[in-house]
């Protein structure tokens, strides 16, 4: 009896002396630095972590920012993801921090995100391999850039998207409904994984990749239980077979050795300077930033377009007078881009009022004074660019969606602009997005119309999901409305493509169906698939390719769609054609 009556004391007294441990370990950073901004920590181990992260509009602050820049100013102190934080709502502190990066502050993601990313991740690396890993990012975004064939990929993959829209939506009433959201994504991914890996949307080892990275994605944002079965162990998972599939592809590549794609993987290829681990790392990272990033920009420039029929309007006029000059028949140029002048200023507004992302991870290398701050050293910092994006001081009528504000301005990364945040880590990519989401709403305004449902906003999670997944609303074709079809391209455009599906040289003979098909260039997919496939099966012509576009007679979605569907919720609009 009495040694049971220890044993429980003893237990007590353990729990007691954890329990004090745990509110001395929160509290006594608060004692050790008196000279810190003002805030409050909240609760031990939980801090104020919770309420930070609670969703809110994208183009709002949420109540915890706005609560404590009301109460303690625009930098302050907080106690966010288990660690002592400083808070900072102000351009000038942020742009100090951002430009500061190894010399005051550090990168410094939580340890659950290594885990998925993986620790030779551009974005978790730091010093010196974090630097040899950029300038090889931007040497591939400079060398893409340059590339003839990269803004002809990015167009053939708008008019495939855009083009399956006619025989693939669903009725709704008198029109057709289509998840937007779900189109972004699969163009963003169509795009990258071809300019990665030089891989095509219809290729079975693509709707793989995509498949795990679906699960990848949704593990990044996920609570960091490693249990079999969670979202975050799936993810850990998920990264290990991409990383399987893409070594496979880089020995597939070896092999073959002459034969070059001209993609990132040759440059990757060509580089002594990295690991084979670093080079799936690197490509992985590709994947990630030019997937997300790029189709939640296309995503928020359609919502807020949606919601505003004046600039959708001067958006329209801009692409129809490119688009006059050039005839419906010829793909746009790096010189068509430069004309986009005001669909410039409706991305820049886009990413200001949507806040893709919200703020970064840093931390003080050592004790920082800034004006009349101290930052002490070890703890976390986080920028926050959603504040400054919305402060009615640098940006009149900041809530309001109103392009004509970069008129005259600099389309850069200023200290009040930083979409793709800022210093030696700003994102490498943010040109090329700027681009797709620039040739995609040229298709999608010549050939749409659309309206945003009053109740569907963007949401921050701290990521950016659209709230309730409303659906794009069309009729079956464009000709039901008056409207014109996506353009159809010359014959000429897509022999050399087509030569090589059918193994003729440079001179493919074509029958007559081969011809009707491939002169509607948004049905790339779809004819790729049924040349390729055997003679027999060709006898019905949309045997083949019904199961990756659907063509007029079809009602069939691709893999790509399928697994991105099964996804989270997509942006609501009514669309319909002009």
């Amino acid at each position: 009896m009495m040694v049971g009556g220890e044993l429980v004391l003893a237990a007590l007294v353990i729990l007691l002396a954890l329990l004090l441990t745990l509110v001395l370990s929160h509290f006594l950073p608060l004692l050790l630095n008196p000279k810190a901004p003002k805030g409050s920590f909240g609760w031990p181990l939980l801090g104020e972590t919770l309420r930070f992260l609670r969703p809110h509009a994208s183009n709002t602050l949420g109540s915890f920012l706005e609560d404590h820049c009301s109460r303690y100013g625009r930098v302050f102190k907080s106690h966010l993801f288990c660690t002592p934080t400083i808070v900072s709502c102000d351009q000038e502190l942020n742009h100090y921090i951002l430009q500061n990066e190894e010399r005051l502050f550090q990168c410094s993601y939580p340890r659950p995100i290594h885990g998925i990313l993986g620790k030779s991740s551009m974005l978790v690396v730091l010093g010196e391999d974090h630097k040899r890993l950029r300038n090889l990012a931007l040497a591939l975004v400079t060398s893409t850039k340059l590339k003839p064939s990269y803004l002809g990929d990015i167009e053939k993959i708008a008019l495939h998207i855009v083009g399956s829209w006619h025989g693939k939506s669903k009725d709704k009433g008198k029109v057709k409904v289509i998840a937007f959201c779900e189109e972004a994504r699969k163009f963003a991914f169509s795009v990258i994984v071809k300019q990665v890996l030089g891989l095509s949307p219809e290729e079975l080892v693509t709707a793989m990749i995509l498949e795990d990275f679906l699960a990848f994605m949704k593990g990044l944002i996920s609570f960091p239980l490693y249990i079999p079965g969670t979202p975050y162990a799936k993810a850990v998972q998920a990264r290990e077979r991409i990383s399987g599939t893409v070594k496979g592809i880089i020995e597939e590549r070896r092999n073959a050795g002459s034969s070059k794609k001209g993609d990132f993987l040759d440059v990757l290829l060509s580089s002594n300077e990295l690991s084979d681990e670093e080079k799936v790392s690197f490509v992985l990272d590709s994947l990630l930033g030019g997937y997300e990033t790029t189709s939640l920009l296309i995503s928020m420039v359609v919502y807020f377009l949606g919601k505003s029929a004046q600039d959708l309007e001067l958006v329209k006029r801009e692409h129809e007078g490119i688009r006059s000059k050039k005839g419906k028949e010829k793909f746009l140029s790096s010189e068509d881009y430069k004309k986009m002048e005001y669909t410039q200023h409706v991305i820049n507004e886009a990413l200001r009022c949507g806040n893709i992302v919200k703020f970064v991870h840093r931390k003080a290398l050592k004790d920082v004074r800034y004006k009349e701050y101290l930052i002490p050293s070890g703890w976390k910092v986080l920028p926050v660019f959603s504040a400054v994006h919305l402060n009615p001081s640098l940006h009149g009528n900041a809530q309001q969606f109103q392009p004509c504000r970069w008129e005259g301005a600099s389309q850069g990364t200023s200290k009040r602009f930083t979409p793709f945040g800022g210093g030696p880590r700003l994102c490498p990519g943010s040109e090329l997005a700027k681009v797709e989401a620039a040739f995609f709403l040229h298709h999608l305004v010549l050939n749409f119309r659309w309206r945003i449902d009053g109740d569907d906003i963007p949401m921050a999670y701290p990521y950016v999901e659209f709230q309730r997944g409303g659906l794009l609303g069309r009729k079956l074709s464009a000709d039901d409305a008056g409207g014109e079809p996506p353009p159809r391209f010359p014959l000429e455009a897509w022999t050399g493509e087509l030569a090589a599906w059918l193994g003729h040289g440079d001179s493919p003979t074509l029958s007559p169906r081969e011809q009707e098909m491939l002169s509607s260039g948004y049905k790339l997919a779809a004819i790729s698939d049924w040349l390729a496939a055997p003679p027999r099966r060709r006898a019905n012509p949309l045997a083949a390719a019904s199961n990756l576009l659907a063509l007029p007679v079809a009602d069939e979605a691709s893999p790509i769609a399928d697994g991105i569907a099964a996804s989270s919720p997509s942006t609501s609009s009514d669309l319909l054609p002009r």
